[in-house]
Protein backbone atom coordinates (compact mmCIF):
# COMPACT_ATOMS: atom_id res chain seq x y z
CA UNK A 1 0.00 0.00 0.00
CA UNK A 2 2.83 2.30 0.55
CA UNK A 3 4.54 1.79 -2.75
CA UNK A 4 4.81 5.22 -4.47
CA UNK A 5 3.22 4.45 -7.87
CA UNK A 6 -0.14 2.86 -6.06
CA UNK A 7 -0.45 5.99 -4.30
CA UNK A 8 0.08 8.39 -7.68
CA UNK A 9 -2.60 5.95 -9.21
CA UNK A 10 -5.24 6.31 -6.69
CA UNK A 11 -4.55 10.09 -5.97
CA UNK A 12 -5.36 10.62 -9.87
CA UNK A 13 -7.82 8.42 -9.86
CA UNK A 14 -9.51 10.22 -6.39
CA UNK A 15 -9.44 13.67 -8.45
CA UNK A 16 -11.13 11.88 -11.58
CA UNK A 17 -13.76 10.53 -8.93
CA UNK A 18 -14.63 13.91 -7.35
CA UNK A 19 -14.51 16.10 -10.31
CA UNK A 20 -17.35 13.56 -11.44
CA UNK A 21 -18.87 13.61 -8.32
CA UNK A 22 -18.40 17.17 -7.58
CA UNK A 23 -20.53 18.32 -10.63
CA UNK A 24 -22.75 14.96 -10.49
CA UNK A 25 -25.87 17.11 -11.89
CA UNK A 26 -23.51 17.54 -15.40
CA UNK A 27 -22.40 13.76 -15.28
CA UNK A 28 -24.53 11.26 -14.00
CA UNK A 29 -28.23 13.33 -14.47
CA UNK A 30 -28.35 14.21 -17.96
CA UNK A 31 -27.91 10.36 -19.38
CA UNK A 32 -30.25 9.14 -16.88
CA UNK A 33 -32.43 11.39 -18.23
CA UNK A 34 -31.95 10.98 -22.13
CA UNK A 35 -32.08 7.28 -21.31
CA UNK A 36 -35.83 7.55 -19.90
CA UNK A 37 -36.66 9.45 -22.67
CA UNK A 38 -35.18 6.39 -25.11
CA UNK A 39 -37.37 3.99 -23.04
CA UNK A 40 -40.26 5.84 -23.11
CA UNK A 41 -40.20 6.69 -26.62
CA UNK A 42 -38.51 4.31 -28.32
CA UNK A 43 -39.26 1.39 -26.34
CA UNK A 44 -42.76 1.96 -25.20
CA UNK A 45 -44.85 4.49 -27.81
CA UNK A 46 -42.41 2.81 -30.68
CA UNK A 47 -41.94 -0.57 -29.61
CA UNK A 48 -45.49 -1.60 -29.42
CA UNK A 49 -46.02 -0.75 -32.86
CA UNK A 50 -43.12 -2.78 -33.85
CA UNK A 51 -43.96 -6.15 -31.42
CA UNK A 52 -41.36 -8.31 -31.14
CA UNK A 53 -37.61 -8.82 -31.60
CA UNK A 54 -37.23 -12.36 -32.14
CA UNK A 55 -38.16 -13.50 -28.77
CA UNK A 56 -38.17 -10.61 -26.58
CA UNK A 57 -40.62 -7.26 -26.86
CA UNK A 58 -38.53 -4.21 -28.55
CA UNK A 59 -38.11 -2.54 -25.40
CA UNK A 60 -36.23 -5.60 -23.47
CA UNK A 61 -34.83 -5.84 -26.60
CA UNK A 62 -33.19 -2.37 -26.65
CA UNK A 63 -32.01 -1.94 -23.02
CA UNK A 64 -28.69 -3.64 -22.97
CA UNK A 65 -27.49 -1.36 -25.92
CA UNK A 66 -28.91 1.97 -24.34
CA UNK A 67 -27.20 0.62 -21.16
CA UNK A 68 -23.94 0.28 -23.43
CA UNK A 69 -24.54 3.93 -25.62
CA UNK A 70 -24.83 5.34 -22.37
CA UNK A 71 -21.29 4.11 -20.98
CA UNK A 72 -19.46 4.31 -23.91
CA UNK A 73 -20.40 7.92 -24.40
CA UNK A 74 -19.68 8.49 -20.97
CA UNK A 75 -16.38 6.70 -20.70
CA UNK A 76 -15.58 8.43 -23.61
CA UNK A 77 -16.20 11.84 -22.71
CA UNK A 78 -15.07 11.77 -19.11
CA UNK A 79 -11.50 11.22 -20.03
CA UNK A 80 -11.43 13.79 -23.21
CA UNK A 81 -12.68 16.59 -21.75
CA UNK A 82 -10.66 15.95 -18.25
CA UNK A 83 -7.11 15.10 -20.14
CA UNK A 84 -7.96 18.06 -22.53
CA UNK A 85 -8.80 20.58 -19.89
CA UNK A 86 -5.19 19.31 -17.80
CA UNK A 87 -3.34 20.00 -21.05
CA UNK A 88 -5.11 23.38 -21.42
CA UNK A 89 -4.40 24.69 -18.08
CA UNK A 90 -0.99 23.39 -18.48
CA UNK A 91 -0.91 21.20 -15.55
CA UNK A 92 0.04 17.86 -17.18
CA UNK A 93 3.29 19.22 -17.62
CA UNK A 94 3.58 18.97 -13.62
CA UNK A 95 2.68 15.09 -14.14
CA UNK A 96 4.95 14.58 -17.32
CA UNK A 97 8.37 15.73 -15.43
CA UNK A 98 7.38 13.90 -12.02
CA UNK A 99 9.13 10.82 -10.96
CA UNK A 100 5.82 9.01 -11.51
CA UNK A 101 6.06 6.21 -14.84
CA UNK A 102 3.42 6.84 -17.51
CA UNK A 103 1.41 3.63 -16.76
CA UNK A 104 0.42 5.33 -13.38
CA UNK A 105 -0.99 8.53 -15.60
CA UNK A 106 -2.92 6.49 -17.92
CA UNK A 107 -4.23 4.28 -15.36
CA UNK A 108 -5.01 6.75 -13.02
CA UNK A 109 -7.17 9.03 -15.91
CA UNK A 110 -8.64 5.48 -17.61
CA UNK A 111 -9.90 4.97 -13.78
CA UNK A 112 -11.49 8.01 -13.61
CA UNK A 113 -13.62 7.51 -16.94
CA UNK A 114 -14.25 3.69 -16.38
CA UNK A 115 -15.42 4.42 -12.93
CA UNK A 116 -17.80 7.48 -14.69
CA UNK A 117 -18.76 5.27 -16.94
CA UNK A 118 -19.77 2.10 -14.14
CA UNK A 119 -21.59 4.81 -12.71
CA UNK A 120 -23.88 5.61 -15.50
CA UNK A 121 -24.30 2.24 -16.28
CA UNK A 122 -25.82 1.32 -13.30
CA UNK A 123 -27.95 4.09 -13.25
CA UNK A 124 -29.48 3.46 -16.59
CA UNK A 125 -30.02 -0.09 -15.78
CA UNK A 126 -31.77 0.27 -12.83
CA UNK A 127 -33.73 2.62 -14.98
CA UNK A 128 -34.53 0.23 -17.19
CA UNK A 129 -35.81 -2.32 -14.85
CA UNK A 130 -38.73 -0.18 -14.07
CA UNK A 131 -39.60 -0.67 -17.59
CA UNK A 132 -38.89 -3.84 -18.99
CA UNK A 133 -38.70 -7.36 -17.08
CA UNK A 134 -34.76 -7.41 -18.03
CA UNK A 135 -32.82 -8.79 -15.31
CA UNK A 136 -29.01 -10.38 -15.30
CA UNK A 137 -29.11 -14.09 -15.82
CA UNK A 138 -24.91 -13.92 -16.46
CA UNK A 139 -24.17 -11.24 -14.16
CA UNK A 140 -20.24 -11.64 -14.60
CA UNK A 141 -20.24 -11.28 -18.68
CA UNK A 142 -22.42 -8.26 -17.85
CA UNK A 143 -20.08 -6.52 -15.49
CA UNK A 144 -16.78 -7.59 -17.85
CA UNK A 145 -18.23 -6.59 -20.86
CA UNK A 146 -19.15 -3.19 -19.33
CA UNK A 147 -15.70 -2.82 -17.88
CA UNK A 148 -14.09 -3.61 -21.09
CA UNK A 149 -16.26 -0.98 -22.89
CA UNK A 150 -15.63 1.45 -20.77
CA UNK A 151 -11.89 0.80 -20.91
CA UNK A 152 -11.54 0.92 -24.82
CA UNK A 153 -13.56 3.89 -24.97
CA UNK A 154 -11.63 5.48 -21.93
CA UNK A 155 -8.56 4.89 -23.61
CA UNK A 156 -10.06 6.29 -26.75
CA UNK A 157 -10.53 9.33 -25.54
CA UNK A 158 -7.56 9.19 -24.33
CA UNK A 159 -6.34 9.09 -27.81
CA UNK A 160 -8.56 11.90 -28.65
CA UNK A 161 -7.68 14.46 -25.90
CA UNK A 162 -3.95 13.67 -26.86
CA UNK A 163 -4.36 15.48 -30.41
CA UNK A 164 -6.86 17.72 -29.84
CA UNK A 165 -5.58 20.82 -30.04
CA UNK A 166 -8.73 23.03 -29.26
CA UNK A 167 -11.86 22.04 -27.41
CA UNK A 168 -13.78 21.74 -30.75
CA UNK A 169 -11.32 18.82 -31.42
CA UNK A 170 -12.42 16.58 -28.66
CA UNK A 171 -16.01 16.70 -30.03
CA UNK A 172 -15.22 16.24 -33.43
CA UNK A 173 -14.97 12.03 -33.12
CA UNK A 174 -17.84 11.52 -30.90
CA UNK A 175 -20.32 13.72 -33.54
CA UNK A 176 -18.95 11.95 -36.96
CA UNK A 177 -17.53 8.86 -35.58
CA UNK A 178 -18.85 7.53 -32.05
CA UNK A 179 -22.56 8.38 -32.30
CA UNK A 180 -22.81 6.48 -36.03
CA UNK A 181 -21.04 3.56 -35.05
CA UNK A 182 -23.34 2.96 -31.97
CA UNK A 183 -26.68 3.75 -33.80
CA UNK A 184 -25.28 1.22 -36.53
CA UNK A 185 -23.93 -1.04 -33.58
CA UNK A 186 -26.99 -3.68 -33.52
CA UNK A 187 -28.57 -0.82 -30.34
CA UNK A 188 -31.89 -1.15 -32.21
CA UNK A 189 -32.29 -3.80 -34.55
CA UNK A 190 -30.98 -7.28 -35.00
CA UNK A 191 -27.99 -7.82 -37.45
CA UNK A 192 -30.46 -10.63 -38.91
CA UNK A 193 -32.48 -7.96 -40.41
CA UNK A 194 -29.75 -6.65 -42.74
CA UNK A 195 -29.18 -8.25 -46.01
CA UNK A 196 -25.65 -9.41 -45.85
CA UNK A 197 -23.82 -6.95 -47.35
CA UNK A 198 -24.24 -4.83 -44.30
CA UNK A 199 -24.33 -7.44 -41.95
CA UNK A 200 -20.33 -8.10 -43.45
CA UNK A 201 -20.08 -3.89 -42.66
CA UNK A 202 -21.89 -4.40 -39.57
CA UNK A 203 -18.78 -6.98 -38.00
CA UNK A 204 -16.56 -4.49 -39.00
CA UNK A 205 -17.83 -2.12 -35.70
CA UNK A 206 -16.13 -2.95 -32.66
CA UNK A 207 -19.20 -1.43 -30.74
CA UNK A 208 -21.06 -4.37 -32.19
CA UNK A 209 -19.41 -7.05 -30.17
CA UNK A 210 -19.63 -4.71 -27.22
CA UNK A 211 -23.62 -4.19 -27.44
CA UNK A 212 -24.14 -8.33 -28.01
CA UNK A 213 -21.83 -9.14 -25.62
CA UNK A 214 -23.67 -7.11 -23.33
CA UNK A 215 -27.27 -8.35 -25.06
CA UNK A 216 -26.16 -11.67 -23.87
CA UNK A 217 -25.51 -10.66 -20.21
CA UNK A 218 -29.20 -9.71 -19.76
CA UNK A 219 -31.32 -11.65 -21.87
CA UNK A 220 -29.02 -14.62 -22.85
CA UNK A 221 -29.06 -13.47 -26.50
CA UNK A 222 -26.09 -12.59 -28.56
CA UNK A 223 -25.82 -12.35 -32.80
CA UNK A 224 -21.98 -13.43 -32.14
CA UNK A 225 -20.23 -15.86 -30.23
CA UNK A 226 -19.07 -14.61 -27.22
CA UNK A 227 -15.43 -15.57 -27.95
CA UNK A 228 -15.39 -13.24 -30.83
CA UNK A 229 -16.71 -11.00 -28.77
CA UNK A 230 -13.80 -10.91 -25.86
CA UNK A 231 -11.04 -11.63 -28.51
CA UNK A 232 -12.25 -8.63 -30.20
CA UNK A 233 -12.67 -6.02 -26.87
CA UNK A 234 -9.54 -7.60 -25.44
CA UNK A 235 -7.75 -6.53 -28.89
CA UNK A 236 -8.62 -3.48 -28.51
CA UNK A 237 -8.22 -2.37 -24.82
CA UNK A 238 -4.30 -4.08 -25.83
CA UNK A 239 -3.77 -2.05 -28.54
CA UNK A 240 -5.30 1.44 -27.24
CA UNK A 241 -3.08 1.02 -23.98
CA UNK A 242 -0.06 0.40 -26.42
CA UNK A 243 -0.79 3.66 -28.24
CA UNK A 244 -1.55 5.89 -25.39
CA UNK A 245 1.72 4.62 -23.61
CA UNK A 246 3.55 5.33 -26.71
CA UNK A 247 1.99 8.57 -26.79
CA UNK A 248 3.12 9.78 -23.86
CA UNK A 249 6.60 8.48 -23.74
CA UNK A 250 6.77 10.49 -27.00
CA UNK A 251 5.32 13.56 -25.52
CA UNK A 252 3.03 13.88 -28.44
CA UNK A 253 0.80 16.87 -28.54
CA UNK A 254 2.00 17.33 -24.56
CA UNK A 255 5.54 19.40 -24.74
CA UNK A 256 5.94 22.61 -26.59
Amino acid sequence: MSNPNFIALQTIARREVSRILRIWAQTLVPPAITMTLYFLIFGNLVGRRIGKMGDFSYMDFIVPGLVMMSVIQNAYGNISSSFFGAKFGRHIEELLVSPMPNWVILGGYVAGGVLRGLMVGAIVLVIAMFFTHVRVPHPLITFSTVLLGATIFSLAGFVNAVYAKKFDDIAIIPTFILTPLTYLGGVFYSITLLPPFAQTLTHLNPIFYMVNAFRYGLLDYSDVSMWLAYSVMLCFVVALTGLGLRLLTKGVGLRS
